[in-house]
């Protein structure tokens, strides 16, 4: 069969069976916030990759087809892959740079309540206190426990003040928290 009746539907799958470009879509009619530290990491792994790593790759993906035989070649298959991959990442993050909306915490007025780029403390029914950081959908990470500001928790905890019962909405049903703390960035 010749290559003049390849599917192209099925050439497009084999190229992008590494994923989609958006992981972490935005829920629909919402901004994009994020906070001034979130879109300089972001403009800053664009600028790596575009700089750095993306030109690299693009020569050894030149070197490994010029050695002949592509279809065996490691090389040159996973190099080919690898650009994939890194144009996916250059594609999301250009996307999400440009729809941006920055939200500076420190510049926050009312300090009393939570918003966007408060860190809060609560205590949860069995007594547990944790503390969490809403930021942008693109920032979050459960290890230092920063939440994005469209998670459950985050929207049970938005326009909280200290000592509000707030009530989030869990796999095992409503579980009430006490805000027993909120913070912001100092200004300036």
């Amino acid at each position: 069969m010749s290559k003049a009746w390849v599917n192209e539907n099925a050439r497009e799958t084999a190229d992008d069976d590494d994923g989609p470009d958006d992981p972490r879509p935005l829920p629909p009619g919402t901004k994009n916030h994020i906070t001034p530290q979130g879109f300089h990491r972001m403009q800053q792994e664009q600028q790596q990759l575009l700089r750095v790593e993306r030109p690299k790759v693009v020569e050894i993906v030149h070197w490994a087809a010029g050695n002949g035989d592509r279809s065996e070649n490691g090389d040159y298959i996973y190099g080919k892959k690898r650009l994939r991959e890194i144009d996916r990442r250059l594609r999301f993050l250009s996307k999400r740079l440009e729809i941006a909306n920055i939200v500076d915490p420190a510049q926050q007025k009312h300090r009393d309540q939570v918003f966007f780029g408060a860190t809060v403390t609560y205590a949860r029914e069995d007594g547990a206190e944790n503390t969490v950081t809403i930021v942008g959908v693109d920032e979050t990470d459960m290890a230092p426990g920063r939440v994005s500001w469209v998670s459950p928790i985050a929207r049970a905890l938005l326009k909280g003040r200290e000592g509000d019962l707030v009530t989030v909405r869990t796999p095992t049903g409503p579980e009430e928290l006490e805000i027993l703390s909120i913070r912001y960035p100092p200004p300036g």
